[in-house]
């Protein structure tokens, strides 16, 4: 009965009547795509990280870490940035530009992407060992990072004593600075450590941390306590993240004073101006142009989000022939753009759940309109109450699939994700 109800109301959604048409007459790739434009000049690029072609209206953000990156060279406090946003916007992308940004002043970089299970302790330690590797390069300072490397080999040992849990690092254990036991002081010793190192060779080292939110709370605050040290010390040693909505909460929780050691930068859609920018340009420089009702309309279905601004670029491109993408060539390879971000970007998150987060899924769209949403409409077109879908709700927002703006409320960490199940779920 309640999947009923559900599904009668997603099936008055005007969506799905407007996606009636892919079910009774399916447009493949080949129609679309007679006479198409050389597919190899295609300058759009749809990925996960993959840097679009062109990169617009993060100048601020990207700002904001040049400019820290250079007041630690000097010996200058500033906080470590994180990037907060909705999942497609770009984050991704702007880490990697964070550590361009700190490779062209001469600092290290190494990357972490969490996962759900991760060893926080053991990434950071990798990459650390990684970082004074690079650092013992340099033969005048090598006694130092050797050095560096045995509080590594010691943080290691007294965490793991599994064979090959000290990654190997041939150099002797070197006590007294990290291997305490305690995983707050121990990364306290392990970050001062790698800074001391850096400050040496008038450098600094950066890590990034992708997908922060899955960080265990632990760990995350080991890892805070870490920084505020190495904050107090003014040490050129940065930790820039990024994640969900929800990350400033867990920093938080993690540990109160969180929020004076990162500056929380979010990441959005782009203004129409700037998507229009964003499409614009990488056309132009192929000599192909916009017609600007085209613009208009891929502006609109895909609310300027960067990886489907990206995704309908690189269909209307592949639908038109001549050197002017039209309306026309945007409504020809809109299904398909549709087709591609259902089965790739949306359907790799849907996959994952259950019956009942589905279920609990397709309540929250059958609402209608954009997010967020309360949590006791959804539990009322569940026929249940809210404590009773509590773990279900907690399920899916420490999975990634939702967050929770406001006690109450739920939405979706995938922008467009409530008109992807009124079409394809119900």
């Amino acid at each position: 009965m309640k999947r009923a109800l559900i599904q009668s109301s997603l099936r008055d959604n005007s969506i799905v009547e407007a996606f009636d048409f892919l079910r009774i007459s399916p447009i493949s790739a080949a129609d679309c795509y007679k006479e198409a434009m050389d597919p190899v000049r295609n300058p759009y690029s749809p990925g996960a990280g993959t840097a679009p072609p062109a990169l617009v209206g993060r100048d601020e953000h990207l700002e904001r870490m040049s400019v820290a990156v250079q007041r630690l060279t000097a010996g200058r406090a500033e906080r470590s940035v994180i990037l907060t946003g909705l999942r497609g916007v770009g984050k991704t992308v702007l880490l990697n530009e964070f550590g361009r940004i700190a490779e062209t002043q001469r600092w290290i970089h190494e990357h972490i992407e969490a996962t759900e299970d991760i060893d926080l302790a053991r990434s950071l330690a990798v990459a650390a060992r990684t970082a004074l590797l690079r650092l013992s390069m340099s033969g005048r300072f090598k006694e130092r990072a050797r050095r560096g490397l045995g509080v590594v080999r010691s943080f290691l040992k007294v965490r793991y004593t599994a064979p090959g849990g000290d990654l190997s690092i041939d150099v002797e254990p070197f006590h007294g600075v990290a291997d305490s036991g305690d995983l707050d002081r121990d990364l306290a010793g392990l970050f001062r450590e790698l800074g001391e190192c850096a400050k040496a060779q008038s450098v600094g080292v950066m890590f990034t941390i992708d997908e922060m939110q899955y960080l265990p709370k632990i760990e995350f605050a080991a890892m805070i306590v870490g920084l505020h040290r190495i904050a107090q010390l003014n040490l050129p040693f940065l930790i820039t993240g990024a994640g969900l909505p929800s990350l400033p909460g867990l920093a938080g929780e993690a540990k109160s004073y969180a929020e004076r050691l990162f500056s929380y930068s979010v990441v959005g859609s782009l203004a129409p101006a700037l998507a229009r920018e964003a499409l614009e340009r990488p056309a132009r420089d192929e000599g192909v142009s916009w017609a600007p009702a085209a613009l208009a309309e891929v502006v609109r279905l895909t609310e300027g989000y960067p990886y489907f601004l990206q995704e309908f670029g690189k269909q209307a491109w592949a639908a038109a022939s001549g050197e002017r993408i039209t309306a026309a060539d945007v409504r020809r390879s809109t299904p398909v753009a549709f087709a591609e971000l259902d089965n790739g970007f949306f359907r790799a998150r849907a996959d994952r759940t259950t019956d009942a987060e589905r279920d609990y899924l397709r309540a929250m769209a059958a609402i209608g309109g954009a997010g967020p949403y309360r949590s006791g409409t959804v539990a009322e077109l569940l026929g249940k109450t809210t404590p009773q879908l509590g773990s279900l709700r907690d399920g899916l927002i420490k999975r990634g699939l939702l967050f929770a703006p406001r006690h109450g409320e739920i939405d979706f960490t995938v922008p467009l994700f409530g008109d992807y199940i009124r079409r394809a779920m119900t």
